[in-house]
């Protein structure tokens, strides 16, 4: 073939699209692919490096794989701009290779260096702003203007501190000090986030693209479709179900609603939800799959990183939020479809698919990954072992079996999602570098602190809001990373556990996904549905405000995430929580038993659940009996008007 012909690859995220390249650059990205994934089993199999190496490289391959996946060239139109848009991604790529021949001819230099001690040489400061400058710039292309931007701002203040008036001044920085922090320090660009993205993130992002294409993501939809297809509103309940078990795995709430929403919504629709509810119930139950035990995305494995607490503790400690997340989710659906009066005998409705038992032999890959964390392996063990499994499972049937493109396909995918991480926890370790230096958490505690007595509650607010507005234009990962750098410190220094506090970041980042005006997930369910997105948006803020509840009660009663918790004090909180959820899913739907017609009375009820589920006995005894006067009240409506209809036939 000649260099001007074409190659089709398919995006196995889910995304649903395919693209074109040239078979130059489709051979070069099967080689960087291969080095990639090459380097991460050695480093993982066979001998670790040193730090100053790995870390490095690991970023270089994400680099230059971000350039070639996402290359200026592709944006040009004419000959000569295409030309120099290669030869600018050429230059890039040689300094990514300078950077990284760098750090392995100065191994010894770096490993006996002396931090702010020994002077940066014009090797370290080239290598220094060159990494700088091309992370940005990776951050550009593969992140959007949003994050570049907001990083930037931090870089200007780096070197401007000194003349900010007020509590935020600092003494600035440097060029050299700048340069120093940036590659020299563990809270720089190579610190721990990006370490986390090399030991743990790398492999799970490379399961999740081979489990997907191996057949077991389809199991798991199906299974999600099959368990509730025989229930009243059965085609909402399985996009809950189907979705909270995909979302789980796939860690992007976009992605999920692409890959379960072309299934669910249609079906919702016929059942009898309107496009824009079916939208709704799509987008809500695909964003919670981030939140959802054992998995939970890949952001519970960047926490443990964080905070030094083991995975399995996160993971247990989300169980309680997640279930009361989709018990709401599940109860809202329900109480619509009765009071649509669906019926579970409606066959046009029917999810059809081969038979699920010969086929659940390719979920193993998640068994025996899930086996080996809860057993006590590592992380990186339990995602190679639950790769292979994956690879292996998909050659026993025909219909799953991966050809060379296919295998190709998948590896690209990893690769680029890998990438995609790598870049962002690189580049928000140059926030984490400033503001760790200029004392950023510290001040906005101060600042918080010094408003009174309520300052763990307006610390809350600023924190929901400042990770809403992050997850609205950011990757959850990133706007956790973010949130933690901004507001994690804060709220540790007001009295909350680590734990509590990077549980509480971490969800409203997560469900920024459905919060208008900005709300991804949502936008894209309307799409499918062919719903107004406006009207979609909200309807999907409505139906998930059990997610913007309970993150206020776990930080006052932490037993709901297994923080100094007994059997007494746990049943306690899960029951009033349970019995909160009940008046809410009533109050939006508009149905208790009986349908809730009145606008004041769903009010009410909705009312009822926010006192019922805040952590206060007081409160809840008060909506307890608000919302069994409200329920009584109803009724009695609905009796008179029952009797009124018989009389008048």
């Amino acid at each position: 073939m000649s260099k001007t012909e074409v190659v089709t690859i398919s995006d196995s995220e889910g995304l649903m699209q395919k693209e074109t390249m040239q078979k130059w650059r489709y051979a070069l990205l099967v080689a960087i692919s291969a080095g990639y994934i090459a380097f991460q089993l050695y480093i993982a199999l066979i001998r670790p490096f040193d730090r100053w190496i790995q870390v490095p490289i690991h970023l270089a391959f994400g680099l230059i794989a971000a350039f070639m996946f996402s290359p200026i060239a592709s944006k040009c139109k004419t000959r000569l701009t295409k030309a120099l848009g290669w030869t600018y991604d050429i230059v890039l790529i040689s300094m990514v290779l300078y950077i990284a021949y760098y750090f392995l001819s100065n191994l010894t230099y770096l490993q006996n260096r002396i931090y702010n001690v020994d002077t940066m040489t014009s090797a370290d400061l080239l290598a220094a702003y060159l990494l700088v400058f091309v992370v940005m710039e990776a951050v550009r292309r593969a992140m959007g203007l949003t994050l570049f931007i907001f990083i930037a701002v931090f870089i200007l203040y780096a070197f401007v501190g000194q003349k900010i008036p007020g509590v935020f001044q600092f003494r600035g920085m440097t060029w050299q000090g700048f340069a120093e922090l940036m590659v020299m320090d563990v809270n720089g660009i190579l610190g721990s986030p990006l370490t986390t993205s090399m030991n743990t993130l790398f492999y799970f992002l490379l399961f999740g693209a081979f489990f997907s294409v191996s057949g077991g993501g389809q199991v798991l939809i199906d299974l999600g479709m099959k368990l509730s297809d025989k229930t009243v509103g059965g085609p909402a309940k399985a996009a809950v179900l189907s979705s909270s078990l995909m979302g789980m795995i796939s860690g992007s709430a976009v992605a999920n609603v692409t890959t379960t929403g072309v299934l669910t919504i249609p079906l919702m629709k016929k059942a009898g939800y309107e496009p824009h509810q079916a939208g709704s119930i799509e987008a809500i139950a695909s964003t919670g799959g981030q939140i959802m035990p054992p998995i939970m995305g890949i952001g519970a494995f960047i926490m443990a990183e964080m905070i030094g607490v083991p995975y399995l503790k996160i993971a247990a400690s989300a169980v309680i939020p997640a279930l009361a997340y989709y018990g709401s989710v599940f109860l809202l659906v329900h109480f619509l479809a009765k009071k649509k009066h669906m019926t579970a005998k409606n066959t046009s409705v029917k999810y059809t698919c081969d038979p699920i038992l010969p086929r659940v032999y390719q979920i193993l890959p998640i068994v025996g990954l899930v086996y080996i964390i809860v057993t006590g392996g590592s992380l990186t063990r339990a995602a190679l072992v639950g790769t292979g499994l994956s690879i292996f499972v998909s050659f026993i049937s025909k219909k799953t079996r991966m050809n060379v493109r296919q295998f190709i396909s998948a590896t690209f995918d990893g690769v680029k999602q890998a990438a995609n991480i790598a870049i962002p926890t690189a580049a928000i370790g140059i926030m984490i570098g400033i503001v760790v230096q200029s004392g950023v958490t510290n001040k906005l505690t101060k600042i918080i602190a010094n408003t009174g007595e309520s300052n763990l509650w307006l610390a809350l607010v600023l924190a929901m809001i400042g990770n809403i507005l992050l997850g609205m234009a950011l990757p959850t990962v990133a706007a956790y990373l973010i949130a933690n750098i901004l507001f994690a410190t804060t709220l540790i220094n007001l009295g909350l556990p680590p734990l509590v506090a990077n549980m509480f970041i971490f969800y409203f980042s997560a469900i920024a996904q459905i919060t208008p005006p900005v709300c991804l997930a949502s936008f894209t369910a309307a799409g499918i549905a062919k719903a107004s997105s406006w009207k979609t948006g909200w309807t999907a803020f409505a139906y998930a405000l059990v997610a913007f509840l309970v993150p206020y009660v776990f930080v006052f009663q932490p037993e709901l995430l297994l923080v100094n918790a007994n059997v007494v004090n746990v049943s306690t909180a899960v029951a009033i929580l349970a019995w909160g959820i009940l008046f809410l899913a009533g109050g939006i739907s508009g149905y208790m038993l009986k349908p809730v017609d009145n606008i004041i009375l769903r009010s009410v009820f909705v009312l009822a659940a926010i006192l019922i589920i805040l952590p206060n006995m007081v409160m809840t005894v008060a909506g307890s009996i608000i919302g069994v006067i409200a329920f009584a009240v109803n009724l009695t409506l609905v009796k008179r008007q029952e009797k009124k209809a018989v009389a008048a036939a």
